[in-house]
């Protein structure tokens, strides 16, 4: 029998690749009717989506195509802003691609469905071209998912703008069970630049066959029933929240992560803070010395991801920063003073320092990528949301969920003018205090949140029951 072909259509953003790769490889070893090719798409010039894609496993079942690159017009805007223009350029490159699984003779399955990253909902029109349905993957959680759509739906239907909902101090959100505050959207939402990308893209996802989302309804149980029976959404693409998908433990201990676990083989149990944040998060010095300050007042053992912010106006990442660099941007004699309770380094292995029994709470960004391994491993986060969608994950934590503890709900680096403020050393020190208080109720919370993150995927969980509608839905497409 002719395996079920399901074309993956990833967003070139490490975070995305890395969820997309483990899904994919989740429906393969769930299911061996199913075969699925995943279509890289690179950012012109940058070259970190290598690493994941050279890493994995190749099989019968899994097959990975690096699209060709292409050129941009001259005047596009670097970086995310780009991302309309790439998608368009691309396209050509995707059709010929599902074309040739599509007439490969024996070897391939039948082209069953396309799934799309949530950004690149542009691409429908090739899964219309081939006559299938378009799912999307979504890599945030379910009560994002519905704020963005509620947002969508409040500017067609009464013509909201961005000024309107800033003026609104809290919204009634469909997805969330309490009020939510207008301080704490998405930049997405609040900036007249992306209006007409998060218009399109949302209208994407209006538009889909289906919504796979990277959560799983014991976490989101309030989000995920009100796409069930809330009116607004009732009408909308259901919904199949099949993770948390998480990319596991790096299988070798690179030498940084080597030294730091051996460190954290010495610490006692729960006692250190990680402060890391994300493949994008860096500070600049003000903030960093603040951050310093609040550590070294909080007496709190640590770990502390510190990267070096890209030249301005560069689309790069941040990097690692040298000795001299770092002893400069600390406070004089930092390093020293903490030598014995405390370790600074640059990029971090970061699943194998939450999984450690010394960990006992994790100051960050809140991607959702790593508020679910958070979960994964039992981890309260003391929440420091940058970019994205990061302050409303802050806030469903915070507020919604009560398994995390605040330092900031509405703190945001704005794309060309930096962070909104400065967050002193007195707030940073009492989030520290706080997400390492052993009897915090918080903490229980967590701790429950996390053997249902881990029981959800096996057979009878609910992820596990939404991923066989899911592949039954797929198989019926051949």
């Amino acid at each position: 029998m002719k395996k079920a072909e399901v074309v993956f259509i990833p967003f070139p953003g490490v975070s995305h690749l890395v969820s997309t790769l483990e899904f994919a490889k989740l429906l393969i070893n769930r299911d061996n009717r199913l075969r699925v090719t995943v279509l890289v798409i690179k950012f012109p010039h940058i070259s970190e989506n290598d690493v994941n894609t050279k890493s994995l496993p190749i099989s019968d079942s899994l097959n990975i195509i690096n699209l060709p690159e292409v050129s941009l017009p001259p005047n596009t805007n670097p970086g995310f802003a780009s991302m309309p223009a790439l998608l368009e350029a691309q396209k050509p490159n995707v059709k010929q691609a599902v074309s040739n699984l599509t007439t490969g003779g024996g070897e391939n399955g039948v082209l069953a469905t396309i799934v799309v990253d949530m950004f690149c909902t542009t691409m429908i029109d090739i899964a219309k071209e081939f006559s299938v349905p378009m799912l999307v993957f979504f890599t945030s959680g379910v009560a994002s998912l519905g704020l963005n759509l509620h947002i969508h739906t409040l500017r067609e239907r009464d013509n909201v703008d961005s000024t309107q909902l800033q003026q609104q101090k809290e919204l009634a959100i469909p997805t969330f069970a309490h009020l939510f505050p207008s301080s704490s959207l998405p930049g997405s939402v609040l900036s007249k630049e992306w209006e007409p990308f998060f218009m399109s893209f949302i209208e994407g996802l209006k538009n889909a066959d289906g919504i796979i989302v990277n959560s799983f309804e014991e976490l989101e149980s309030h989000a995920v029933h009100s796409f069930f029976n809330h009116p607004e959404l009732t009408s909308l693409p259901i919904i199949y929240p099949v993770g948390p998908i998480l990319s596991p433990e790096p299988k070798t201990k690179d030498v940084v992560g080597s030294d730091i676990i051996n460190w954290l083989d010495d610490q006692p149990l729960s006692s250190v803070v990680f402060l890391c944040f994300g493949s994008r998060g860096c500070f600049d010095e003000d903030q960093v010395k603040e951050i310093a300050h609040a550590i070294e007042n909080s007496g709190a053992h640590f770990v502390w991801s510190l990267r070096k912010p890209a030249p301005k106006g560069a689309m790069a990442a941040p990097s690692d920063y040298t000795l001299s660099d770092l002893c400069s941007v600390l406070p004089e004699g930092f390093l020293d003073r903490t030598e014995e309770i405390g370790r600074v380094i640059g990029w971090a292995p970061q699943a194998q320092i939450l999984a450690h029994p010394a960990i006992g709470g994790f100051v960050s960004h809140c991607g959702w990528n790593s508020t679910l391994e958070s979960i994964y491993f039992g981890v309260p986060i003391a929440t420091w949301p940058l970019f994205a969608e990061q302050q409303v994950n802050a806030f469903e934590l915070v507020c919604e969920l009560k398994i995390s503890v605040e330092i900031a709900l509405d703190y945001r680096v704005e794309f060309n003018s930096g962070p909104n403020y400065l967050l002193t050393a007195d707030k940073i020190e009492k989030g520290i205090r706080s997400v390492l208080d052993k009897d915090g109720e918080f903490r229980k919370k967590m701790k429950e949140m996390s053997e249902k993150s881990k029981k959800t995927l096996l057979e009878g969980g609910s992820s596990s029951i939404y991923l066989s509608r899911l592949i039954d839905y797929i198989m019926n497409q051949v």
